[in-house]
């Protein structure tokens, strides 16, 4: 049996509200499992109308499943490692504008419409010179998007009331910003007059967000036990991670609208994103990137095994409260309590995450995820934070390229790897030779944007490191820094 109305009997019928640009694995595991809970939890009372995007997509399959589908959510929730599913009823439609331009550009009459969503992956808000208005459809999202809310513009006289609240969930810094920015654009382009751009500026809302869920999509290795378990055939289902963010920046009073807060989610509305960003950036993706070369080097192969791992676990730990966490600006309980969400997930049984997938380009991920932490907690403390050191000093271990007599598979932009491969050629085993191979490394200004051997301290104390790494072994070498 196919999952379509037939199955879901008691099925309410909601006004279309939301435009969602995106009908991907993301969106789905994310804000249409959101609207979905608020539907059933709260008085939002709205569905979803998913647009395809790109010309390939998969708003057929949606179509052909009524908008259902299942979502497995899979984690530590309460300290304990929990697997369950939802059926997902937020979603009314499909409209593929690329097969049916008409009925996309239909939408933009609903009176009832109040939100555009978008996730067009970081490369969708993106300004295109080639689109035009009378395109059938345009190429770009934000193309479309003024298409469409011209269109509003001209079939509601340019009310203030008919204007929307738009929220994109694209990976890029100030995506609302950045979106309204091509908008305007367009609108210049397009010669859309001084109306329709008071119009946009006055009358709509554009949201800075950031989101948070891993979401590793259809688990096709495991899909016939679910739909054993399920009763029902499921092309649609989708798999994401128990934890979950959305922090939106925008006034107050899109709460009252979008009421997440009624049924007890992780959406955050502030004035700025900022600091919610940075945390995400040095907790999250700092712990990250600098377990690689530590866990790597010491043996292991996936992020849990890394927080589980006794002595790694503590390093980790270590690092993120002791080192970490005080750099940051937001209050220390929130602080912790993110680091702590942060540790659950790498814990999480169902999701395995490679060390050497996040190795991919360690280099800049190390100069924008964990330096800032270092320059930041030497401001602070007026020392080195000696778990981040190591963690460089590791780095440099890494990228010799080999790990107890077997190569490493590295993975960076070429002028990186020709630098380390130059530096290693002359280390002999001096002290001196390895000194010069840091100073090479940290004063590749490329990278760093700066010369970190101008940091008080820093180069003697990566050398240290690094030798210890070299002589010793990892394992001995972890010991005097823990």
């Amino acid at each position: 049996m196919k999952l379509n109305n037939e199955v879901v009997k008691s099925r309410v019928k909601h006004p279309e509200k939301v435009l969602q640009f995106g009908e991907g694995n993301f969106l789905r595991a994310f804000v249409d499992w959101i609207i979905d809970k608020m539907n059933k939890e709260a008085d939002f009372n709205g569905s979803v109308v998913a647009v395809q995007p790109i010309a390939n997509g998969l708003v057929h399959l949606l179509n052909e499943q009524d908008g259902l589908y299942t979502l497995y959510l899979r984690g530590i929730k309460n300290n304990e490692a929990v697997s369950e599913h939802f059926l997902i009823e937020s979603i009314s439609r499909g409209i593929n504008p690329y097969a049916d331009y008409d009925e996309y550009m239909k939408t933009a009459e609903n009176p009832e419409l109040r939100f555009i969503i978008s996730n067009t992956t970081e490369a969708g808000i993106a300004f295109n010179e080639n689109d035009k208005l009378e395109d059938r459809p345009q190429n770009s999202f934000p193309g479309k998007l003024t298409a469409l809310l011209y269109k509003r513009y001209t079939a509601f006289n340019g009310s203030a009331d008919k204007g929307l609240i738009i929220i994109p969930c694209e990976l890029i810094d100030r995506n609302g910003d950045n979106l309204k920015s091509i908008i305007l654009k367009y609108a210049e382009l397009w010669k859309l007059g001084e109306g329709f751009i008071r119009w946009i500026n006055e009358s709509n809302t554009f949201c800075n967000t950031l989101v948070d869920r891993i979401v590793p999509g259809y688990p096709k290795d495991r899909i016939a036990e679910i739909h054993k378990e399920l009763g029902y055939e499921d092309n649609l289902v989708v798999e994401g991670e128990q934890f979950h963010l959305w922090v939106i920046e925008g006034p107050k009073w899109i709460q009252k609208e979008f009421p997440t807060d009624k049924v007890g989610l992780n959406v955050l509305f502030v004035d700025d994103m900022t600091p919610y960003r940075t945390r995400k950036v040095r907790i999250l993706n700092g712990a990250h990137t600098t377990m690689v070369p530590v866990s790597y080097l010491y043996g292991l192969e996936t992020v849990r095994e890394t927080v589980e791992d006794e002595v790694m676990g503590e390093f980790v730990r270590d690092a993120l409260y002791e080192e970490i966490v005080p750099t940051l600006d937001l209050p220390k309980e929130e602080l912790e309590g993110f680091a702590a969400d942060v540790l659950d997930r790498f814990r999480n049984p169902f999701i395995k995450h490679y060390l050497m997938s996040i190795a991919l380009n360690s280099m800049s991920k190390f100069e924008t995820r964990v330096l800032p932490s270092i320059l930041e907690y030497i401001k602070r403390k007026n020392e080195l934070p000696k778990k981040l050191v190591f963690s460089l000093a590791a780095l440099m271990a890494f990228y010799k390229g080999d790990r107890n007599g077997e190569p490493i598979e590295l993975n960076d932009n070429q002028d990186i790897l020709e630098l380390y491969k130059e530096a290693w050629s002359k280390v002999d085993g001096s002290e001196e030779s390895y000194k010069n191979l840091v100073k090479t490394i940290l004063g590749y200004k490329n990278n760093w944007k700066m010369d970190l051997n101008e940091v008080k301290g820093l180069t003697d104390l990566v050398t240290h490191y690094l030798m210890q790494i070299e002589k010793l072994g990892i394992k001995k070498a972890l010991e005097e820094v823990l």
